[in-house]
């Protein structure tokens, strides 16, 4: 082996050394950010969740807060005492089902129909869809056509219909189904299948992280349903759970109870009963998020990558 030979192999050497070091460094530079970006968003609801189990001298205290330095849990059976909360449920409930299942109906049909490229006048009909993401009637207007026009004034579907379509979620569908595989279609229907059951049986079971992924979004927007029922249902008993929230922070804690002397015993504050009131505003979607999340990443990227 001649020296040049040699050379030529002692550097390679060094060089590899040199990019393994590099290379190390560098992912441990994005590991030491990612714990940072980490706690940066973990801490807030940390803080949140201390100061709903804190005292009231404690909670109004300014400062870091790690653990609680006198635990009370005052502010979570002020809650409980509630007489509208747990109504607030059941109507947060009631929305999210019936949204969830209108809109991913909806969703599923226009973009599939739009997915087809024989289908007539399928770029005007695109371009109708997505210029009302630009154009809007505005609040009035919709407001007399939802209250006025259509009737649905103290409903459960003021709140659901004016928005269970979204076009970015058409969008995203539409652009996923035209990533599957025409050839699955064109066999089934060869097989003796019709639309629908070409549909149901062969692209919906294909598009479970697509579904996924937009039920996710779609159960959040619901459960945080509040501006519609703000302006839609003036009947309590139909309140969701945003706006019994805002009602216990915004008046007086204990006309909020109906609880008479249990409720004079508590000591609660607006710091506490709104950290509490958050905490059981978000816990139902964090404990679905872990459930849905292997699907999540993979239906966005998947969906949005043909246009």
């Amino acid at each position: 082996m001649s020296q040049k030979t040699i050379q030529t192999i002692q550097k390679k050497r060094v060089s590899h050394v040199y990019e393994s070091r590099g290379e190390g460094v560098f992912q441990g530079t994005l590991i030491f950010i990612m714990v940072l970006l980490s706690i940066t968003f973990l801490y807030p609801y940390w803080h949140v969740f201390v100061t709903s189990i804190s005292s009231v001298d404690v909670a109004e205290g300014s400062g870091f807060k790690l653990w609680p330095s006198k635990l009370s849990f005052d502010a979570y059976h002020q809650m409980f005492l509630t007489k509208n909360l747990w109504t607030g449920y059941k109507n947060t409930l009631i929305v999210v089902v019936m949204g969830w299942a209108v809109s991913i109906s909806l969703n599923i049909l226009g973009a599939y129909s739009l997915s087809k490229k024989d289908l007539p006048f399928r770029g005007i009909f695109t371009g109708i869809i997505i210029l009302t993401m630009f154009l809007q009637g505005g609040m009035i207007p919709t407001y007399l056509l939802v209250n006025n026009t259509l009737g649905m004034h103290n409903s459960y579907w003021a709140v659901i219909l004016p928005q269970c379509v979204s076009v970015s979620h058409l969008v995203i569908m539409r652009n996923y189904f035209m990533n599957l595989p025409q050839e699955l279609e064109e066999a089934s229907i060869i097989d003796g299948a019709n639309s629908f059951q070409v549909l149901i049986r062969v692209m919906l079971p294909l598009s479970v992280p697509m579904i996924a992924t937009i039920s996710l979004w779609v159960i959040v927007s619901n459960w945080n349903a509040y501006f519609n029922c703000l302006l839609y249902i003036t009947d309590t008993s139909k309140y969701v759970l945003q706006i019994i929230m805002r009602r216990i922070i915004q008046t007086d804690s204990k006309e909020m109870t109906y609880a008479g002397e249990a409720a004079s015993q508590l000591e609660t504050d607006t710091y506490t009963l709104r950290s509490a009131s958050i905490m059981l505003a978000t816990l139902p979607i964090i404990c679905v998020y872990p459930f849905l999340q292997k699907y999540f990443v993979k239906g966005v990227l998947v969906g949005s990558l043909k246009g």
